[in-house]
């Protein structure tokens, strides 16, 4: 009983701790709209519907730990930086570089993207290190999360958020645990977020029509998504026009 409140109260005090030092982790924005299923009645004149399967998502991720090593992501609290600079190839540094890097595998768990349950789900396995009052915590486990698709229609541009639901640490004392989790949180969806899962150039359609000696172009107007198991299928409904003159080059 004496073992359980203290673990009970070592909880309390790091969870008021870990709000008061770092704050509550608030969810990063991201451009467009949120994507929603297609309609009942049926997708309109115009619409594409592409299916990718989780095997391609699963080669993918083999391929970038086979050929570019693990994804780390750096956070610094004095200032952040933009994602893009703060993605790395994983090597060996000394001292406590307040880091997460991704691992292909461990504990119980893979990193993956799951299609089921109506839902794109993202298990993440992860090990790092964070400086916590002068000592320096290394720390392993897994994150659960999901990942929300947004299409900014302006900038033809889908994105994906990575929504963190929960994460998993192994050996990390009661007290320590807070504050590690909220790094964990905060270092994927400040460094991760937002993902650009097709940009313009995969999108749009530049189709020319030489008998016509014009072309027709084709902007994306919206998508909507349907999650099955096993795949995600992106109805993507577009816009026609046609131009007359040759098309660019290029």
């Amino acid at each position: 009983m004496r073992y359980l409140l203290l673990m009970v109260l070592g909880l309390v005090i790091g969870a008021a701790a870990a709000v008061f030092f770092l704050g509550v982790p608030s969810a990063k924005a991201i451009p467009g709209a949120r994507v929603q299923a297609p309609s009942p009645g049926g997708d309109p004149a115009g619409t594409v519907v592409v299916s990718i399967s989780d095997s391609f998502f699963a080669e993918l991720l083999r391929t970038v730990f086979r050929d570019l090593g693990p994804p780390k992501f750096n956070l610094s609290s004095s200032e952040p930086g933009p994602a893009s600079t703060t993605i790395e190839h994983a090597v060996f540094q000394g001292g406590c570089t307040n880091s997460v890097i991704l691992a292909a595998e461990g504990s119980n768990n893979k990193t993956q993207v799951q299609f089921t349950g109506g839902k794109i789900s993202a298990p993440l396995v992860f090990s790092g290190n964070y400086n916590l009052l002068g000592n320096c915590m290394q720390f392993k486990g897994w994150a659960q999360t999901t990942i929300q698709l947004s299409f900014d229609q302006p900038n033809q541009t889908l994105y994906g958020r990575v929504n963190v639901e929960g994460v998993n640490l192994e050996g990390v004392s009661p007290f320590a645990n807070n504050f590690v989790t909220v790094f964990v949180r905060t270092a994927i969806d400040s460094r991760v977020n937002p993902i650009q899962f097709l940009r313009p150039q995969q999108l749009q359609l530049l189709i020319p029509v030489q008998a016509s000696d014009g072309s027709v172009k084709a902007q994306v107007k919206e998508v909507h998504s349907d999650v099955q198991d096993g795949s995600l299928r992106l109805h993507i409904t577009y816009d026609f026009s046609g131009a007359k003159g040759q098309p660019p080059q290029g």
